[in-house]
Parts: C-alpha cells; structure tokens; sequence
C-alpha cells in the first residue's frame, strides 16, 4: 500500500518527520540529562535513536534546538495533561488537586527534563529563553486558575494566586530535584498526597475545609 493510500503522501511524511524528531527529542533529554548538556554531542544523539549523524540535521538545525525541544516538550506535556485532568470536574478543591497531582506526576515522568531547565536553560538565546518563560507562564495559570476560582467560592483564602501557583511548582519540582533523597523514603502517590495535604492546609478557608469533608464521606 502506498503512503498516500495509506492516508495520504504529505500527511504521512510529516507524521513520519514528527515522530523521528520526537524520538530524536527524548533520546536528547535523558543525554542531556545523565552526561550534561555541553558534554553530550549530536553523534551520541543520533546513536542512541539509531540514525546517521549526518542524517539528523534533517531533522534539527543543532543542539540547542534540541535543548529546546526538550523543554518544550515538557511545557507541552503540562499544557495539554492538566485541561484533560480537569475535564468533567466542577469542584475547585478537585480541580486543585487533580491540577497539583498531573503537574507533579510528569515531574516524577520527566525528571531530567526539569533539571534541564533549571540547569540550561542559560544556553539557549536569550529569544529562546524568553520564549520558555512565556510558556512558564501559561502553564503555570493552568494551576493559578484552580486557585483563583477557589478563592471567587470562598473555599481558599484570598492569597495571590500566581504567587500560589508557583510554590506549587517549586513543590512539585523537588521531587526531580531531590529523588535522590525522596525516592528512598516514599512513593510519588505519598509525595503528592503529603504536599497537598500541606497546601490545603495553608490554604482552606473553614467553609473549604467543610466541603472537603463531607467530599471525603
């Protein structure tokens, strides 16, 4: 069968294109992530997916769109597994949780790519970095926003949601940055259920903390 009976000849080349730069991407991530950045090269890369190193310049210009592609592939994971997190969902205290849970599980998925852009994000071009920090921001709403509508229903207390949603963040990125440690002592379920614990502590409102036990009978 021809590519372009098998659903067409432009389409299928550029799945087939996605696809080899998407394996090209996550070989580059664990790389990256266990020999540095500057010490891995585009011949090891190209190894490692099984591809001449001529041949992946077909596919990336250079390493530091590599390095991009990386990080914004981790931007991407958030930005499309948190709405489906919250699809169906009403109430904010779920919504919140269902939130902190998805982000902190693609953390424990991902871990080298969060240190990656802790550790070089630098080496991008400053256009690039500006770039990864827009995105920063609009994934990190996706979480502010679970916040704000639980303070607009009197569940949290009236905190600065962005401020909020960062801590979060940061919370939820010590599990890459300290697995080290926390690996060794609990699972991601216990992490994740022992912060929000913390969180919504911090943050229920005595009519929060009402709704989130009657939804625990």
């Amino acid at each position: 069968m021809s590519a372009r009976a098998a659903g067409g000849g432009q389409p299928a080349a550029a799945r087939l294109t996605a696809e080899r730069r998407a394996q090209i991407t996550e070989a580059a991530g664990e790389l990256f992530g266990r020999r540095g950045y500057h010490a891995a090269t585009m011949r090891d890369i190209a190894l490692r997916v099984g591809v001449s190193p001529g041949l992946i310049y077909n596919y990336v210009e250079d390493k530091e769109e590599l390095l991009l592609l990386v990080l914004d592939s981790l931007l991407d994971a958030y930005a499309s597994s948190i709405p489906a997190a919250l699809a169906g969902l009403r109430d904010p205290l779920a919504r919140f949780a269902a939130a902190v849970d998805t982000y902190c599980r693609i953390v424990a998925e991902r871990p080298e790519a969060t240190l990656l852009a802790y550790q070089e994000s630098r080496s991008l071009r400053r256009s690039l970095r500006e770039h990864i920090k827009r995105r920063e921001v609009e994934t990190n709403a996706l979480i502010a926003d679970c916040i704000s509508d639980g303070i607009a229903q009197g569940l949290f207390r009236p905190v600065d949601a962005e401020l909020t949603a960062y801590r979060v963040v940061m919370m939820a990125h010590g599990w890459a940055l300290k697995t080290w440690r926390l690996a060794g002592r609990m699972t991601i379920d216990d992490y994740i259920a022992d912060s929000l614990e913390m969180l919504l502590g911090a943050l229920l409102t005595p009519l929060g903390a009402q709704r989130r036990a009657e939804a625990a009978r």
